[in-house]
């Protein structure tokens, strides 16, 4: 019976958010529905990371790199074809691909399965490391997957990027793909492959005497991560347009890194949580980094620089107030909704609720 109220209510909350998600396509203007769109977009790769560093355990580095696979597919494959001479016109396109060109939901699909497989041929070698040199091996794939791209300019136009790349600021196409991602995942989650997951999080050891098999798991936490942070990656190529190798730097995946680690790292409503406050939050901190000027004066404290200090202040002040993250390892479920409707001082009570 509660399982039943739960996927109701969770119906009728998605049916709404996409409701909104309609109100916001139609009525915001376009610099709005792009934050919203880019914190949907972040939520995605967010949640991707989660699922390798916050649920199997596995400290990955490598979401920049599957991100530039699908956003370059995205690119490649549906810049109309008439107006590729005028993107590849450094290097002509290559010819086996000239002509190709995908509807939009194919691209993406394939720049997530592309990326999948990138990850399983990759997750070979590297996944039977652990901690730091996993993070190191991930990283160091991550800028080979760029220096690629970067020197195949009959495929990717290398350095030169891709542009005229259909663009889709729609929050409601998106925010079906976020939907669907988090679905998706939260299934993941609560089926033996997401519990087989959580136990070699807790203990590799323990889970492999329990018949676990350790590198088939990791591999497709892998690969499953992979491929979500290769449709965001298209995603995020539709959103700008263009894309270029150096949107896909591995300072970048530090970003979602801060996500997980600000939402909680093995919570999939944490990832959204993480996703809008970093993503809005630079954002509309951007008042701070313009001049002030109150009764004819100039106010010298707000000068560029000052939303990152700022911004670093409030993360710190979460971080020691929440630990583990804003969500730690729980989830914000309906339950928890009752109870804080009924309480809500509770929940600040309890210094270990996110634990």
């Amino acid at each position: 019976m509660k399982k039943k109220r739960d996927l109701i209510l969770s119906v009728i909350l998605l049916i709404v958010l996409f409701g909104l998600s309609w109100l916001l396509n139609s009525e915001m203007d376009s610099y709005v529905r792009r934050i919203a769109n880019l914190c949907m977009i972040y939520a995605i790769i967010g949640l991707s990371m989660n699922v390798t560093n916050g649920f199997a355990g596995q400290f990955s580095l490598g979401q920049a790199g599957f991100m530039a696979i699908g956003a370059y597919v995205v690119g490649i494959f549906t810049v109309p074809v008439a107006a590729r001479a005028t993107v590849f016109y450094a290097v002509p396109m290559n010819p086996a691909i000239a002509g190709i060109q995908l509807p939009v939901w194919a691209a993406l699909l394939g720049g997530g399965l592309l990326a999948a497989l990138v990850a399983f041929l990759i997750g070979a070698p590297i996944l039977r490391l652990k901690g730091d040199y996993l993070a190191i091996a991930t990283l160091g794939f991550s800028e080979i997957i760029r220096i690629v791209i970067t020197n195949a300019s009959s495929i990717t136009n290398g350095a030169l990027g891709i542009k005229d790349i259909p663009t889709l600021n729609d929050a409601r196409y998106i925010f079906l793909a976020t939907a669907i991602a988090f679905v998706f995942i939260a299934a993941l989650i609560n089926s033996s492959y997401g519990r087989a997951f959580k136990a070699i999080r807790e203990d590799e050891i323990a889970a492999e005497a329990m018949g676990i098999n350790l590198y088939k798991h990791k591999c497709l936490a892998f690969m499953i991560s992979a491929f979500f942070a290769g449709v965001g990656g298209g995603l995020y190529a539709m959103l700008l347009g263009t894309v270029d190798p150096k949107n896909f730097l591995f300072t970048l995946t530090y970003n979602f890194l801060l996500i997980i680690v600000l939402g909680g790292m093995g919570s999939i409503t944490g990832s959204m949580f993480g996703a809008i406050i970093v993503t809005a939050g630079l954002e509309y901190l951007r008042i701070f980094d313009e001049p002030l000027e109150l009764f004819g004066m100039n106010i010298p404290l707000f000068r560029p620089g000052l939303r990152m200090v700022i911004f670093s202040v409030l993360l710190m002040v979460c971080v020691l107030f929440w630990r583990h993250g804003i969500m730690g390892t729980k989830e914000l479920t309906w339950d928890r909704i009752a109870q804080f409707c009924k309480n809500p001082l509770a929940v600040f009570k309890r210094k270990g609720a996110a634990k």
